[in-house]
């Protein structure tokens, strides 16, 4: 009966945006009722759930996607984003763009949580496509599988850490399997995946706010300055991780570093520099920067709605208690352990729609197996972080980001964002399995 509710709620999430045009935070409150009212949870409770989800999902994100839009707008309008795509292509070669952008993400995306690797990224693969009238999805979708893979296998995200803390597995060990897992995985659904004709074909309009008009090269940045101040957070976040590694909880110095790595701090740091670096020192007033960041939050206003609908559905189907009944469920079945470790993480990603969330409740299912030796740790870590990452869609936030930024239908985000994400966790599955038969 809870597959058919969760089934139901979906399908009405759905019905209620596609055919009934409702507005998707709206729609996602109307689902967070209907389907907290069907799973049993008490009447008194059901708002706290909303709000709950709401509340921790934007303490999350907001300043992070906030900030991320207000530094995406300087450096768009500045001519950064231009001078870094002129970099680019002489570098790699226009025919090649979208090798140039999947490096990028995936360096980038190891230190960085999804969201904001794709907040400082999505401005760059915007730039791309409209110097070189490229179609967005053709370099986004690169990007995308990049931050997908590193987000769900490779430490230090919080679902491998966690994982691998879990299991009792090695940090290291599963670090160097992830990375022989990730690079083939982000090639074929990054670049090769991406070449397909039905992206060349999808004509969409991203996201106004990163669409500032192409600048006469000699009016723009330079090189090193736009760099370096588009990637500012990556290298704060690179530099300050690298040093925490050497203080103990008790160094005198320990609270500086937290504070200081922690990504809003990190964002709102290099938003201070890029208005300086980008803009008051290349003669715009303050009040003009100003008026900039204030249009690139009202452009993002309804995406961090949509976001906040998301978080509170799932919460709902949290505190249903759900996510433990359906993965307790499949635990019945007789299949090779890692096997069953990816599809417990895959049908609770499907229903929870969190793949952080499907992959620490997954481990909780599937530890006394592998306690009891039933498969190696390391493996199991992404096996399930491969299985979390599958078919995101509209019980995601991470769906609706790229719905929204990328100013997607909803058809369009399943046949490209959803199916890149399926494509992900089923090559995961058969690089862990290949190298269980190695190893």
């Amino acid at each position: 009966m809870t597959f058919l509710i969760v089934g139901l709620s979906i399908l009405l999430l759905v019905g209620l945006i596609v055919w009934m045009k409702v507005e998707p935070f709206i729609a996602f409150l109307l689902t967070s009722l209907a389907a907290g009212l069907s799973l049993g949870i008490p009447l008194e409770t059901i708002s706290g759930s909303i709000q709950r989800g709401i509340g921790s999902l934007m303490g999350a994100l907001l300043i992070v996607i906030s900030l991320g839009a207000m530094l995406g707008k300087v450096v768009a309008d500045s001519g950064a984003a231009q001078r870094i795509a002129l970099f680019l292509t002489q570098s790699f070669g226009q025919h090649r763009l979208q090798w140039s952008v999947a490096l990028t993400a995936f360096i980038v995306g190891i230190p960085l949580f999804f969201n904001v690797g794709f907040v400082l990224l999505v401005p760059l693969v915007f730039s791309v496509s409209y110097q070189y009238n490229i179609p967005a999805m053709v370099v986004g979708i690169p990007m995308l599988a990049a931050l997908s893979v590193t987000h769900g296998l490779l430490p230090p995200h919080p679902g491998p850490v966690a994982l691998v803390a879990q299991f009792d597995a090695h940090m290291g060990t599963t670090l160097i399997y992830g990375l022989i897992l990730a690079v083939p995985m982000v090639i074929l659904a990054g670049p090769l995946y991406g070449k397909l004709p039905y992206f060349k074909s999808m004509k969409v309009r991203p996201l106004a706010v990163f669409s500032a008009k192409p600048k006469p090269v000699e009016e723009l940045p330079g090189l090193v300055n736009s760099l370096f101040t588009a990637l500012l957070p990556v290298f704060l976040l690179i530099v300050l991780s690298l040093v925490s590694l050497n203080f103990s909880p008790e160094s005198p110095g320990y609270g500086w570093i937290q504070f200081f790595s922690d990504p809003n701090v990190v964002m709102l740091v290099s938003l201070i520099w890029a208005t300086y670096s980008l803009g008051i020192s290349r003669g715009q007033r303050m009040a003009q920067i100003m008026e900039g960041y204030g249009s690139a939050v009202k452009d993002i206003a309804l995406i961090l709605l949509i976001i906040a609908g998301a978080g509170a559905y799932k919460e709902v189907l949290m505190d249903s208690g759900v996510s433990a009944e359906i993965g307790a469920s499949l635990e019945q079945l007789a299949v090779n352990s890692l096997i069953l470790g990816w599809l417990i993480a895959a049908v609770i990603r499907i229903s929870v729609g969190s793949a952080t969330v499907a992959a620490l409740t997954a481990a909780g299912i599937i530890s006394p197996l592998v306690a009891s030796g039933g498969g190696d740790p390391n493996l199991m870590v992404l096996a399930i972080g491969s299985g979390s990452l599958i078919f995101s869609h509209v019980n995601d936030g991470g769906f609706w980001l790229v719905k929204e930024y990328f100013n997607l239908s909803i058809k369009q985000t399943f046949l490209s964002w959803t199916l890149m994400e399926t494509v992900v966790a089923i090559l995961g599955l058969v690089g862990v399995l290949i190298l269980d038969l190695i190893i």
